[in-house]
């Protein structure tokens, strides 16, 4: 979380996701056309890490409808009925929704009432062999 959209933000968010999750080859990093996401910088780096890049249509109101739908839950859950007294306080408290609860136990109905980690946990595998 920060207070721009620069390049490097996308960038740290992209390490950090590398270094937890650790995905398998064939992996699509989906966005938007904003700037950060088309700097040469953030390419490079998908391409480094063997992520292929996918945007969206321009104009396209159902495109982002994903990421749309977990914002819209954010604000509703957590934003709507908190207040922080500083920056690092509400970049504590997103955190610890994402990760304490919208991801390992939060239901969704497109999921058949699973949590997210659950759901994935259930997947089979999508390494392949050597």
């Amino acid at each position: 979380m920060a207070d721009h959209l620069r390049t490097e933000l996308v960038l740290d968010a992209l390490e950090m996701a590398l270094w937890n999750r650790r995905p398998a080859p064939g992996l699509v990093h989906h966005s938007d056309h904003g700037c950060q996401y088309t700097s040469l910088a953030f390419r490079r780096r998908c391409r480094q890490s063997g992520i292929a890049v996918s945007m969206g249509s321009v104009g396209d109101c159902y495109d982002n409808a994903l990421a749309e739908s977990f914002f819209s839950t954010l604000e509703c859950e957590l934003i709507a009925c908190s207040r922080w007294r500083t920056h690092s306080e509400a970049r504590m408290a997103t955190l610890d929704y994402i990760e304490g609860f919208y991801n390992p136990r939060r239901r969704h109905s497109a999921l058949a009432y699973l949590s997210l980690a659950e759901y994935e946990r259930r997947q089979p595998s999508q390494t392949t062999a050597a």
